[in-house]
């Protein structure tokens, strides 16, 4: 049967089980939009097309399946960048569709043209530009198959306004489409197995290091069993966060530049380092050649361009996650865990020293961000986060215990991600309360995407620390440049206001108590509500390390 290409795309879209699409129309699209108005498809009309891509981004974290967005072409494309990019960097599968101006006008500077392949060529696991629409069908199943598999990434398929509008027989049914990263995890090196278990059993004072991959991979569940297996402590990258439970004797907390004093001085005074789906980015390892020097490292990730990059590895293990952690485990002795009552004595002492003391007089972020987990502990959270200072804050002190329950933007830093993410998280996951952590800074890069989680009346709450500067750029000024803020302070702005005028509950604190009787009042409106928590700007994120500097040298 004949359809259109914009009804092929919407066709294909069904068969690949979407529900839900983000986007903004425009003058290329409008074909495919004109079939939107009939179909089936839920499609969240956003401000900005910005707000579309980490919209679906958002979704895809949060649920796991693809997300989808759509703009038009040319600026429409180009405002898909940034959020393209962040999905990139963090591995998370988002595909993109773009209307392009006729194939007879491309290369002609055609109004509203750009060439959206070559840009986005750096920020996407793979782009398309559709020429033939007897191929459309096969290129959307195919984008949704390498953004979906080995590493997640996001695609692009750009299609000019004549595919959209043009003929073409569809085929309902779907080939079998197996990406060249899907067929990499095929074999392991037993050998190579073999020998990580070896390092792992000898090992004196081991410690695992997750990232991002294990949520990528699903394989916390084989994660938690060569954990309890090995009796080996754990601690994560920013990215890594919940695929562990914050929970569990055995984690210790964030590493890297921010990490707790414990899990860093664990990575440092360890013997076998066990890096599972992380690439060792400079946030995480400090100086390079100290993070290694004198260690074992078992480099465990589905992508082999992750090895020798950044850290030099003893042992590289290539392949689906669950398979090599479960092969690991197997090769185990029973008593393997209770070998190491020396390593855990001493973690317990670093543990002891370095605890946090939640003092409640003032109302600071460490206190907000236990006083948030302790008061949603018994109802399913996803905690979504902007980029800067409340970021570290939160991945420092929030309980994260669900794989799925953090979304952050890890390797991009994306400042303007957590308005337009947690609208994608929750209308992905409507039975999950999205929780979102900004600052002030950030909040207002893309604050207007709260305009459109008001229309859609998602009950999302977000707490906006306001300490009236760009804080973590200002905490960089404050030590390594001689305090001198420039360009960091930041005008006054009627939080109240903005968000009373989209629609939304608003609220504020500046006490530790008041802060209680808004968040709860937030969690118990059921409607979209903002609670802007009113900070002191000098305050700075410890424990702290410089960079480029070995990660147990914190700055006091």
């Amino acid at each position: 049967m004949k359809k259109t290409g914009s009804n092929i795309i919407i066709e294909s879209l069904l068969a690949l089980g979407v529900d839900t699409v983000f986007g903004y129309p425009g003058g290329q699209i409008m074909p495919l939009y004109d079939a939107l108005y009939d179909a089936p498809l839920k499609h969240v009309l956003t401000v900005h097309e910005q707000g579309a891509a980490h919209a679906a981004d958002g979704y895809a974290r949060a649920t796991g399946r693809v997300g989808v967005c759509i703009a038009t072409s040319g600026p429409g494309a180009t405002n898909l960048v940034t959020g393209l990019a962040t999905a990139f960097m963090d591995s998370s599968p988002v595909v993109a569709i773009t209307g392009q101006v006729p194939t007879t006008l491309l290369g002609r500077d055609s109004f509203q043209e750009i060439d959206i392949t070559g840009v986005t060529m750096a920020v996407t696991k793979h782009n398309f530009l559709v020429r033939d629409i007897t191929m459309l069908a096969d290129t959307i199943r195919q984008a949704f198959a390498i953004a979906g598999s080995g590493r997640p990434g996001p695609v692009l398929i750009d299609v000019p306004k004549d595919i959209l509008t043009g003929l073409a027989d569809y085929c309902p049914e779907m080939p079998q489409i197996l990406h060249q990263s899907q067929r990499a995890t095929a074999h392991l090196s037993d050998q190579s197995v073999r020998s990580a278990a070896a390092a792992l059993t000898a090992a004196k004072r081991p410690v695992m290091v997750i990232g991002g991959g294990v949520k990528a991979g699903k394989a916390e569940v084989s994660v938690r069993k060569l954990v309890e297996a090995s009796g080996i402590p754990v601690v994560s990258t920013l990215m890594g966060l919940g695929a562990f439970a914050a929970s569990h004797s055995q984690f210790l907390g964030l590493t890297g530049m921010h990490g707790h004093k414990a899990a860093n001085l664990a990575v440092t005074k360890a013997d076998v380092i066990v890096a599972v789906g992380t690439r060792f980015s400079d946030r995480v390892t400090g100086d390079p050649k100290q993070y290694s020097t004198g260690k074992t490292v078992i480099h465990l990730d589905v992508d082999v361009a992750e090895f020798d990059k950044n850290i030099t590895a003893d042992i590289m293990i290539a392949g689906d996650l669950c398979t090599i952690l479960s092969q690991i485990t197997g090769y185990l002795p029973e008593n393997n865990k209770n070998r190491r009552g020396a390593w855990w004595e001493e973690i317990a002492k670093w543990r002891q020293e370095y605890a946090v003391a939640y003092e409640s007089e003032h109302l600071t972020p460490p206190w907000i961000m236990r006083y948030m987990s302790e008061k949603t502990a018994n109802i399913p959270v996803t905690w979504v986060t902007d980029v800067g200072q409340h970021q570290m804050w939160a991945a420092q002190h929030l309980a994260i215990d669900g794989s799925r329950s953090w979304l952050t933007s890890g390797g991009l830093g994306t400042m303007g991600f957590g308005v337009p993410a947690a609208l994608g998280a929750q209308a992905g996951c409507p039975e999950r309360r999205v929780v979102l952590i900004a600052g002030d800074g950030g909040f207002k890069m893309t604050g207007m995407e709260l305009y459109t989680i008001v229309n859609h009346d998602l009950p999302i709450v977000c707490v906006v620390m306001n300490n009236r500067s760009l804080g973590m750029v200002r905490q960089w000024q404050k030590l390594f440049f001689e305090e001198r803020y420039s360009s960091t302070s930041l005008p006054e702005f009627n939080f109240a206001g903005f968000v009373e005028a989209c629609g939304a509950l608003a609220l504020q604190a500046a006490t530790p108590r008041e802060f209680e009787a808004a968040f709860t009042q937030a969690l118990t409106a059921n409607k979209p509500a903002v609670v802007v928590a009113n900070i002191d700007p000098d305050l700075v994120v410890t424990p702290m390390t410089a960079p480029g500097k070995p990660i147990d040298q914190f700055i006091e």
